[in-house]
């Protein structure tokens, strides 16, 4: 059945009546108990307890305030955001301060967004509080312990809020080209996207399979906030959640929970997949079957298809169905899924030329030729996603590379106070464009795609796009290359010279050898393999390989690449260098 509600709210209302008793969400601590110590909610515990925090909430301020959520990852978290929304205040979700140091992103979403409170619980109000400070004239932000209200007390009132504008929340961008941005995201854009992508990922709502979503990824990211908790309430379907941190200390769990939820249905970046292959050994999947699992997404970051290979082979003896990985096209920007494949298809590649490539042009390789090897994301709606040059706004003929444009009712309502930038991102008009075809408003992703033969390729950020010796690189691919020889997080940037741009990749080695010959002996291979096979498969000089120890390469929140940091890094001589120039 089509999701006919207004508002997050009223679809949460509507739950509450119809599956009142049915469990919600499920969330597994694996601190308290190595099997996973599990907590559950009723769709009807859910909703009370929202109502209560909602009415907490009244006291601090008026419908269209904003409220930051600064919590763990847990159960305190999904009813502290759904009982802003309830209060018709516009949440702010957020990661916790990190411990010990000054969260720069935090303080500076707290102080663009300026909440009258702050949801969090006694374990980390400490740290919080220091954060809770008077911004932009305004008073310091009430911060409100959920865990300490009477959470099983019968709400006073249960009506459903009055909303000043129809924004439900903030989603703040991970600031991996740029300083973070609030994207406002209205109750419309969420009901809508979340209903595209069930399409797009089971072809029509009847067949959603009477499983659970199952994740780990934070739940302040965009990815993790539509998957843990709008997804579930639009789906009808139960969440079983467990913390980023426990997914990263024993990648084996998320396997395995995925092998025993049933019918599971999950999402995560390519680092994840890698780190399941690596660290899920057979002991950990004895007896268990992967068979029942719905589909896995794949999204946030670059998909590399090796990836992708080395995880439905790995776990094809556990009976993991080639076509559950589900390759996904998608940004906050558009509240969060753009572009996917059919339902039942295995991901698909194709190689393209890379000569042609770097001049703009997709043409698949011919007997013989280097190619890049990309994903496809399907073919999306043409009323939904157009290839655009990005200078004379005229959209591309097929197989010409461009920004991907796209338009629909899952377009977020701009950024927070930032009137100029979203005219220019939100409000796009093509030129010249065929009849039929919406004149807009558009949203410019900022993201390089191209279609070809019907179907969407995508090769990264505009941004990040490397020109060296006059020739278009995507730092993406490149990347890849190199990560097939050294497995870890490979960071390419370009570094201007006096002339043109310089070559540079940041390379975090993992295993040096015991010994410092072996060490030194690691160190010489990389870079003579680095080396070759980027002359290879780019037809490019390395001007320097900088190799650095795990965790050296600046990430954002959600582990993409901050490129323009490490350009920065680099200049200043900032990376501690395990090797010499070349």
């Amino acid at each position: 059945m089509p999701v006919t509600d207004s508002s997050i709210p009223a679809l949460l209302k509507r739950r509450a009546e119809q599956q009142a008793d049915t469990t919600a969400f499920t969330f597994l601590d694996y601190g308290i108990d190595p099997k996973g110590f599990a907590e559950n909610l009723t769709w009807a515990q859910v909703y009370s307890r929202a109502c209560i925090i909602a009415e907490e909430l009244k006291l601090c301020g008026v419908p269209g305030d904003r409220v930051a959520i600064l919590a763990p990852q847990g159960l305190e978290y999904i009813i502290s955001f759904l009982g802003a929304l309830q209060a018709g205040f516009i949440a702010v979700p957020l990661s916790t301060p990190q411990y010990g140091i000054h969260d720069d992103r935090v303080s500076a979403v707290l102080r663009d967004s300026t909440p009258v409170a702050i949801l969090t619980t006694s374990s980390v109000v400490g740290d919080v509080t220091k954060y809770a400070c008077a911004q932009n004239g305004q008073p310091a932000p009430i911060v409100i312990e959920v865990d300490l209200l009477d959470l099983d007390a019968p709400p006073q009132s249960a009506e459903l809020p009055k909303l000043s504008s129809g924004a439900a929340y903030l989603q703040y961008t991970s600031g991996s080209t740029r300083t973070p941005a609030g994207v406002i995201v209205s109750h419309k854009n969420v009901l809508a996207n979340v209903t595209q992508s069930l399409y797009g990922y089971f072809g029509d709502l009847s067949k959603i399979p009477d499983g659970s979503v199952v994740s780990w990824l934070p739940l302040f990211h965009d990815m993790g906030l539509i998957l843990g908790i709008c997804a579930p309430m639009v789906a009808g379907r139960r969440a079983v959640l467990l913390s980023p941190m426990s997914f990263l200390r024993r990648p084996a769990c998320w396997m395995q929970l995925l092998a025993t939820t049933g019918s599971s249905f999950s999402a995560a970046p390519n680092f994840a997949f890698e780190l399941a292959v690596r660290r899920t050994s057979d002991e950990d999947m004895e007896g268990l079957d992967l068979g029942d699992v719905v589909g896995i997404v794949s999204g946030s970051e670059r998909i590399h298809a090796a990836t992708v290979r080395r995880f439905t082979e790995r776990f094809a003896k556990f009976n993991l169905n080639p076509t559950v990985v589900r390759p996904s096209y998608g940004l906050a920007e558009a509240t969060l899924y753009v572009a996917a494949p059919e339902p039942g298809t295995p991901p698909r590649t194709v190689r393209f030329d890379y000569e042609h490539l770097a001049a703009g042009q997709a043409r698949p390789c011919t007997e013989g030729t280097l190619g890049t090897e990309l994903i496809t994301y399907g073919s999306p709606d043409p009323s939904a996603v157009r290839i655009v040059d990005p200078e004379t706004m005229v959209e591309n003929p097929p197989g010409t590379v461009g920004e991907i444009w796209v338009h629909g009712d899952h377009v977020a309502m701009g950024y927070w106070r930032k009137p100029e930038q979203t005219a220019r991102v939100f409000n796009a008009k093509l030129v010249n464009r065929v009849p039929g075809t919406p004149e807009g408003p558009w949203l410019r992703t900022g993201d390089l795609g191209v279609m070809s033969n019907g179907e969407l390729f995508i090769m990264g950020r505009i941004k990040d796009l490397l020109i060296v010796d006059g020739r278009n690189h995507y730092p993406d691919d490149i990347e890849a290359t190199i990560q097939e020889i050294t497995g870890g997080r490979v960071a390419a940037i370009a570094v201007p010279d006096d002339i043109t741009e310089q070559l540079v990749a940041i390379i975090e080695l993992k295993r040096r050898g015991a010994s410092a010959e072996e060490a030194a002996h690691t160190l010489r291979t990389v870079k003579r393999e680095v080396t070759h096979a980027i002359s290879k498969s780019h037809s490019l000089r390395v001007a320097d390989l900088v190799l650095v120890a795990p965790g050296s390469i600046p990430i954002t929140t959600s582990g993409k690449i901050r490129r323009s940091a490490c350009v920065e890094r680099y200049r200043s001589d900032g990376f501690k260098r395990l090797d010499v120039s070349v």
